[in-house]
């Protein structure tokens, strides 16, 4: 006999829905019947169809029922332990083991009402079962990306294991074997396979790990690391001779780093060059790869992030025919494109442009680029004395790391060059002290420096799926906003929508965006540098002239849309 709505008596999880006024009575009853008729979990049918929020829901059901709340996303998920249950389970449940403690599996669960799941799990595993709550519009995509554990590729790649040897008798293995191993062609597929998909989905590393349990590959998308595969773990070998074959290493030495190249031709017209490091590790040799894709680099201005001010003084330094600009950061934080933004700028026929670098990332037709190599001597030094014998306008140093190349760059900038460069420093002011610090002569500091650029690179939200984020002004104010931003009745800050949408992958992120420090080489600034004042003081003399640092460069972005409040704390530390 058919029940009517009237009759449906709300408990459990939908009755604290409707309490905590996440669901009306009405929208709550008509979920329930609608997900009992679909065979749907009450919990799945409300986020996929966005009757409550996700995140919402799980918090919602963690305290009804007792259960600890975990956010999915922070766990490192164990492909052994995953690919111990059978893929059907992992489908008809919608529950995923996620870590073990003793004699209990805890599993990631978004409807802990489902005991079956729990008992079948416990069932096959012999392990006593124990629920966590997730989110639902987390673990399924996390559930998804599981089951490329059981997909053809990786059957594929197992179904060539019949010769692989023990573990105990991989050192006696000669280098005819490893030979042999990198032509197996679902070797061959898979590392294709990987390097075209970071491509694709505009990964700037690649990461090969292996470990005692598992192997996993992971790419760097958007300055994150993701993981993208778990090969098996016995095939790790092969795969890193494969890379040591494609990029001419020594396939048959393991005990030692060793740095490559590979140029892969996608057509006629397009290359893209992956510099490889290889690491012997505990259980392995670690292989990463960047991609240098010149294509790829931006070189406009416009698009780079610059606020209008921090775009006038660059093209203001730019446009003095000597001295010296650098750009400051951590590694990946976007100093080669902002360099090289200011190099395509000055690329004329009029003037002579000479790089050195390691590497050479971007290549920039009209520019006489110069590859570093520490082996057979090139170095930054020997290749600035080299430039200033060849009549130049304009050199780029990849990076000043030295008393040696700080000196010859310095002394360039001296005497009618334009010099570019990079330090490794936190911010701005910082950058002055530093380059004292190699032992480099206060008065030279302050004449031949014009412009010094510190820069992060935050992701973007995406605007399709973003939404309006509610902070306490208290909480804002300890952030770093003013009182003025806060007054300002157009005042919002946004943050990432759970799960995303399809334009960013479920992201909530797409595509990057920097954030800058400008700080031009004012008159009061070089007297304080000759005065050998250190960068508390002259970062003191940037606020009174007007120049915000990286964090409120960022907070600014923030206000305006760009990225979230929790990205520019990612990226630029509170003071």
């Amino acid at each position: 006999m058919a029940v009517s709505k009237s009759k449906i008596i709300l408990t459990g999880l939908a009755r604290k829905l409707v309490n905590e006024k996440l669901l009306s009575e009405e929208d709550a009853e008509a979920a329930f019947e609608k997900a009992l008729a679909e065979r749907t979990p009450f919990v799945s049918y409300v986020v996929k169809n966005n009757l409550a929020p996700s995140r919402d829901v799980a918090r919602a059901a963690a305290e009804e029922f007792g259960a600890p709340l975990v956010d999915i996303d922070s766990i490192e998920l164990n492909p052994d332990m995953i690919k111990s249950i059978d893929e059907r389970l992992l489908k008809q449940y919608s529950a995923l083991p996620i870590f073990k403690r003793g004699n209990r599996m805890f599993v990631a669960m978004s409807d802990p009402t489902n005991l079956a799941a729990l008992d079948d799990i416990r069932f096959h595993t012999k392990m006593n079962t124990e629920a966590v709550i997730v989110e639902d519009d987390k673990l399924t995509k996390v559930i998804e990306r599981s089951l490329e554990l059981f997909d053809d590729t990786m059957k594929d790649l197992e179904d060539g294991l019949n010769d692989i040897e023990l573990e105990d008798e991989q050192d006696d293995k000669k280098e005819e074997d490893d030979k042999e191993a990198v032509e197996d062609a679902p070797i061959v597929k898979f590392v294709n396979k990987m390097l075209l998909d970071a491509i694709k989905m505009g990964a700037s590393d690649l990461h090969f790990e292996p470990y005692e349990k598992f192997f996993r590959v992971r790419f760097r998308v958007d300055g994150i690391l993701r993981i993208v595969a778990n090969p098996p773990i016995s095939l790790q070998r092969k795969i890193s001779a494969r890379i040591k074959v494609m990029s001419r290493l020594d396939v048959s030495e393991r005990r030692v780093p060793q740095d490559g190249r590979i140029k892969l031709k996608l057509s006629a017209n397009k290359s893209i060059d992956f510099r490889v490091s290889t690491m012997p590790v505990l259980w392995g040799e670690k292989v990463v790869m960047r991609i240098l894709d010149s294509s790829a680099a931006n070189l406009d201005i416009d698009k780079l992030g610059y606020e209008d001010e921090q775009k006038r003084l660059y093209l203001e330094a730019l446009a003095k025919p000597y001295g010296m600009v650098l750009v400051t950061g951590p590694t990946g934080s976007g100093k080669t494109v902002s360099l090289y933004t200011g190099i395509n700028i000055l690329n004329k026929e009029s003037v002579n442009i000479s790089t050195a670098e390691d590497p050479v990332e971007i290549n920039l037709p009209g520019v006489n680029q110069v590859q570093v190599d520490e082996k057979t001597g090139m170095n930054f030094a020997k290749a600035l004395k080299a430039f200033l014998r060849q009549d130049p306008d304009i050199i780029l140093v990849g990076e000043i790391r030295d008393y040696d190349t700080g000196g010859i760059a310095i002394k360039a900038a001296s005497t009618g060059h334009m010099v570019m460069s990079t330090l490794h420093t936190n911010d701005a002011p910082q950058t002055l002290t530093r380059m004292i610090d190699m032992g480099l002569p206060a008065f030279a500091i302050a004449s031949s420096v014009n412009l010094i650029m510190a820069q992060r690179l935050a992701r973007r939200l995406c605007p399709h799926c973003k939404e309006e984020q509610k902070i306490p002004e208290a909480t804002l104010k300890g952030e770093g906003f003013t009182e003025a931003q806060l007054k300002d009745p157009d005042f919002k800050l946004y943050a990432i929508r759970p799960g995303g949408c399809e334009k960013c992958n479920g992201l909530g992120y797409k595509g990057r965006v920097g954030i800058y420090q400008v700080m031009p080489i004012s008159e009061a600034m070089k007297r304080l540098i000759m005065e050998g004042k250190n960068a508390v003081d002259l970062a003191d003399q940037a606020e009174k002239e007007g120049i915000p640092d990286l964090r409120k460069s960022g907070l600014k972005k923030a206000i305006e849309g760009v990225t979230s409040l929790e990205e520019i704390n990612r990226v630029v530390t509170k003071e």
